[in-house]
């Protein structure tokens, strides 16, 4: 198995969950960041056909048109609109809120954008743990800072935040993302603290999942390790798992659906381990 061989299929919409809550309407907004390919995309698609209106942001512009096509070439329901925006710039961060709030009631965030680098720390660029920080978690805080108070008015919400197997233990030359991740969980329960329970948060830790970060560190892992492609996702990838496959984008996106409904009304700073039993078996 290699990196050609773990493309993650197109979302249709059988794969959907369809979750029953009230508001889960039009006029309910749910911001989706990273909208442009992978975890974020389905997600998107997934709170969209569940009746929302989603304000789909990403940094590719391509991307963004490719998930907005995507959910016309489906039918699917409720409404994306797309906001072109780097999550490292505070200003674009405002104009992305302000853009929702226009659409709807901002009730729900779901914090999905990432990127990767693969380096042992005595080699690990600054500049890109700057930038991993800036998009990874303190991005997530500013925009979960500006909902707030919309959320409140609107009567309560919820934000989501794409945490990992990494937020619970660490793997090798990924000093950037396992501290982000680990920061991402405590934002998580800082959110939950304030909220009050009328706005709620969760985290979301997946193991390995067919995007194209994951297939785009491939390389990278293989030759920092000195192992083949193949080695990384069989040994590295899905190795510790007891759930001896891949994760599909959709069924982390249907996780998010469930968690921001009203069914996951008591799902408040806590992180669900979504993991294929990757982190808590032996």
């Amino acid at each position: 198995m290699t990196r050609n061989e773990i493309e993650a299929p197109e979302l249709t919409r059988e794969e959907v969950l369809l979750v029953p809550d009230d508001r889960f309407s039009p006029d309910s907004v749910a911001i989706v960041t990273g909208a442009g390919s992978g975890i974020g995309r389905a997600t998107a698609l997934a709170l969209a056909h569940n009746g929302l209106t989603v304000c789909a942001t990403d940094i590719d512009e391509e991307g963004l048109t490719g998930t907005a096509d995507r959910h016309a070439d489906l039918g699917l329901d409720g409404r994306i609109e797309t906001t072109t925006a780097d999550l490292t710039d505070d200003s674009a961060l405002e104009a992305i809120v302000e853009a929702a709030s226009a659409e709807g009631e901002i009730r729900y965030l779901a914090n999905i954008a990432g990127i990767q680098h693969v380096a042992p720390m005595e080699e690990f660029p600054m500049e890109k743990y700057d930038l991993m920080h800036r998009l990874m978690l303190r991005a997530p805080l500013v925009l979960s800072k500006l909902c707030l108070p919309h959320m409140r008015e609107a009567g309560g919400g919820a934000v989501a935040n794409m945490c990992s197997i990494h937020g619970h233990y660490v793997t090798r030359d990924k000093v950037a993302y396992n501290v982000v991740k680990f920061g991402l969980r405590g934002l998580t329960q800082s959110i939950a603290a304030e909220g009050e329970g009328d706005v709620r948060a969760f985290s979301l830790s997946t193991a390995y999942v067919k995007t194209p970060l994951v297939v785009n560190q491939i390389a990278d892992t293989a030759e920092s390790r000195g192992i083949t492609e193949r080695e990384v996702v069989e040994d590295v990838m899905l190795g510790e798992a007891r759930v001896t496959e891949l994760m599909d984008p959709v069924e982390v996106a249907n996780v998010f659906a469930f968690g921001l409904s009203k069914h996951g009304r008591f799902l408040d700073g806590g992180d669900l381990l979504f993991d294929g039993g990757y982190t808590l078996t032996y």
